[in-house]
């Protein structure tokens, strides 16, 4: 994957856009504490001890192997994807193991800027969520963000899972917006900033500090790069 600094300068005309879609789990939400957390006390009570880094390099490889073997609820991908954890690591893993993942999801912690950086941009933008979870799990996080989106996609809708293009797809017809009006927000190159890059679709990656180990790589390359929500919002609402 390229090297990018943490924040890059925007290269985007932020006058041209009327919509603003984000991914929810890495970019609004938290994910790799609610992963670490919820797997760690799991392969302890196996008598493993695994870094947070080794954590999500096991779950980095196993979701994309769930997801690519055919369309499965993401409730059940990740059942998958802690069975095969244990498989790694040698244990068989407990109905309560096999369920720890997505049992916490819709209680995974929302990033501190995020709330206020939403509410700062939907005052300018039309705001969408393009996420790869059920619709149930999705509506626990919701409740979190407090925000009412106007378009949500959910894997569940479009019965498959980003890189491939059927959440943006599904977005850009119920959003009525062409791509030069659309902006896309991610911390995951390889499910989200690689898909905009095909279609067109001018993205930005959020550069979190000690972030990414949750997702493949990929040569994908943003348009914008910053640190965090809260400085999105400064670029995109300043002025």
């Amino acid at each position: 994957m390229a090297a990018f600094p943490a924040e890059r300068k925007a290269v985007i005309d932020r006058r041209r856009f009327q919509w603003i879609s984000f991914d929810c789990y890495g970019t609004l939400v938290d994910w790799e504490t609610g992963i670490v957390e919820a797997v760690a006390p799991v392969l302890a009570a196996h008598g493993i001890r695994k870094s947070r880094a080794e954590i999500l390099a096991l779950f980095a490889d196993a979701e994309p192997r769930v997801q690519g073997a055919g369309y499965l609820e993401y409730r059940r991908v990740l059942r998958r994807v802690m069975a095969l954890i244990g498989g790694e690591l040698g244990f068989q893993p407990s109905e309560s193991d096999l369920a720890c993942l997505a049992d916490s999801l819709p209680h995974w912690p929302v990033f501190p800027d995020t709330v206020g950086a939403l509410r700062a941009l939907q005052s300018r933008f039309n705001l969408a969520v393009i996420s790869n979870v059920d619709d149930d799990l999705f509506a626990g996080t919701a409740a979190a963000l407090g925000i009412d989106f106007e378009v949500v996609v959910t894997a569940q809708q479009v019965r498959s899972y980003k890189p491939s293009l059927g959440h943006f797809h599904t977005a850009a017809a119920r959003m009525g917006a062409a791509a030069d009006a659309w902006l896309h927000v991610a911390e995951s190159f390889y499910h989200d900033i690689a898909p905009a890059n095909r279609l067109g679709i001018a993205s930005v990656w959020v550069n979190r500090a000690n972030r990414g180990g949750g997702t493949r790589r990929s040569d994908a390359v943003p348009d914008l790069v910053v640190a965090d929500l809260a400085s999105l919002a400064r670029i995109m609402c300043t002025g």
